[in-house]
């Protein structure tokens, strides 16, 4: 075991450093001069240079003559739009590394203690800054995740859905797709009022603008009712137990009229599942976990929803459908 490279916190900050002023772009075109590259990059070249130098000894740019720097492949990879999003200082890049220094109060009292450094809980935060929300955004959406596969049926009995209502699915991309899968089908989306906004571009491209009515909503709030699908992909687990089990009630609720299915898809590990992802960012996020589906059914119930099946989609991913009670 390698104590050092465990505890290592700076070579993680110069990453994120390097990808905010954004040096591999401006290596694109080849090796600079570190006063050149700190002109472009609007910093301080000795500073940038050490900042260099440490990376280029963990194997990330190179330094082809003295003060003369260039990307290697490794670096070309920091020039990724998901890379860009994900760890710029500026957007929620810096919300999520800085969110780390919180994780001893988090793990002491079991919540989450973002505000303490931000100022507010991660959402109200994201309601207060438009630009980290719209990068939150882009990082949740195909920028960061690619496009969504459409199938999130486990049978794929289509036959049965009329209506597919995406809840927290942020600017529509997964509803985009299941709406081009099926001409026949309606979609609603329903999100805070700001993501929502932005959502509007993507039903137009994908030209399924037409069959989609938007709700701009807390989803704890009663849902519109009368689909056949709600659907929750990576949503369940961005909330603690109360909040997960309302936001449950709320789907029930709704699709109980129709007597819908709830789609539960992210969130949720199967019970035998011998590596379980620790999903630590969200817990000093905003309190979030994983829940292993034997803990999901309890909760499940208490919501007022029956699991009726479990397994893995074609994409691998692990699914959960559920019934009203």
């Amino acid at each position: 075991m390698n104590l050092e490279a465990l505890t290592d916190l700076c070579t993680p900050w110069c990453v994120h450093v390097v990808v905010t002023l954004r040096i591999a772009e401006h290596l694109a075109e080849g090796p600079r001069a570190i006063s050149d590259l700190a002109c472009a990059a609007t910093c301080d070249a000795d500073a940038l240079a050490r900042v260099l130098r440490h990376l280029i000894a963990r194997g990330l740019f190179d330094e082809p003559s003295i003060d003369v720097f260039a990307a290697n492949e490794a670096a070309r990879g920091l020039t990724t739009p998901a890379a860009r999003i994900g760890l710029d200082l500026n957007g929620i890049g810096g919300r999520m590394a800085g969110s780390w220094s919180t994780l001893l109060k988090a793990v002491q009292t079991g919540k989450p203690a973002y505000a303490d450094v931000f100022g507010r809980p991660f959402w109200e935060d994201l309601e207060a800054h438009s630009s980290v929300a719209e990068s939150f955004d882009a990082l949740m959406g195909t920028v960061g995740h690619g496009v969504p596969d459409a199938r999130i049926l486990l049978k794929d009995d289509w036959d049965a859905i009329h209506t597919v209502a995406d809840i927290g699915g942020g600017t529509g991309a997964l509803l985009a797709e299941i709406l081009k899968a099926h001409p026949n089908v309606r979609g609603i989306l329903v999100d805070f009022p700001q993501t929502i906004g932005r959502a509007a571009a993507t039903f137009e491209a994908a030209r399924v603008a037409d069959r989609v009515t938007t709700f701009g909503q807390s989803f704890f709030e009663p849902l519109p009712p009368g689909a056949n699908a709600y659907v929750l992909k990576n949503v369940l687990g961005d909330w603690p137990d109360d909040d997960a089990l309302a936001l449950l009630r709320r789907c029930a609720e709704a699709a109980r009229p129709s007597a819908g299915r709830v789609l539960v898809l992210g969130g949720v590990s199967p019970d035998d599942n011998a590596t379980p992802s620790p999903e630590l960012l969200m817990l000093v996020l905003v309190g979030g976990k994983d829940r292993p589906l034997r803990e999901f059914r309890t909760l499940a119930t208490s919501a007022g929803l029956e699991v009726t099946a479990a397994g893995r989609l074609r994409s691998g991913r692990f699914a959960v459908e559920c019934r009203p009670l």
